[in-house]
């Protein structure tokens, strides 16, 4: 990030639209489940696509899309045998308001985003938030609608939340920071090729 404070999200160019779009379905598809192209010990990315997508991708249908694909990567899982069923139940569309939310929750933060240090505490609010109402709708949604659990209790889900939420918050996290680190260096990059490049000319 730089000393400027321009709102820089989402992406402008059509070009870098495509390209951060296929980068995110990629790395979706390298840490989701265990398939075929599935990368061992990496944690899935897949709230992290979410979050990122919404905060850099214009065309609202990537959301859709993006469901739709990981849909389709737990049922290849399934189908080959490298996951059991367990998951796979009646609350897995619980998915859909968790992703729906990280989406939105990127979405705004790119609206408050700004190039410069300060705004760090802003996207770890809006992470940690976003991180709490995904695992509400999708654990939530698990836990008391699955039939995994015959007699689910908000006490019960209060535990849940307590044992489970740090870890997903510490996952989307880290894979968000990355990306947002990789995306600063390459603006800075950019803006040391374009300071060069109008020296030159």
């Amino acid at each position: 990030m730089t000393a400027s404070t321009t709102h820089s999200l989402p992406l402008v160019s059509p070009r870098a639209q495509i390209v951060v779009g296929v980068a995110l379905a990629a790395l979706m598809i390298a840490t989701r489940g265990q398939h075929f192209a599935s990368i061992d010990r990496l944690p899935s990315a897949s709230w992290a696509v979410f979050f990122i997508a919404g905060a850099m991708l214009r065309p609202m249908w990537m959301l859709p899309l993006l469901f739709v694909l990981a849909s389709l990567l737990d049922i290849v899982s399934l189908a080959s045998g490298t996951i059991g069923d367990w998951c796979l139940s009646p609350a897995y569309w619980a998915l859909a308001p968790a992703y729906a939310t990280l989406w939105l929750a990127g979405n705004f933060y790119a609206r408050i985003h700004l190039d410069r240090w300060s705004t760090l505490p802003r996207l770890a609010l809006v992470l940690a938030l976003a991180a709490f109402v995904a695992y509400a709708c999708s654990g939530g949604g698990f836990y008391f609608f699955s039939g995994r659990y015959p007699e689910p209790t908000l006490a019960g889900f209060a535990g849940r939340i307590a044992r489970y939420y740090p870890r997903s918050l510490g996952t989307l996290a880290s894979y968000v920071g990355a990306a947002f680190a990789l995306w600063a260096g390459l603006r800075a990059l950019g803006a040391v090729r374009a300071t060069q490049h109008g020296a030159r000319a």
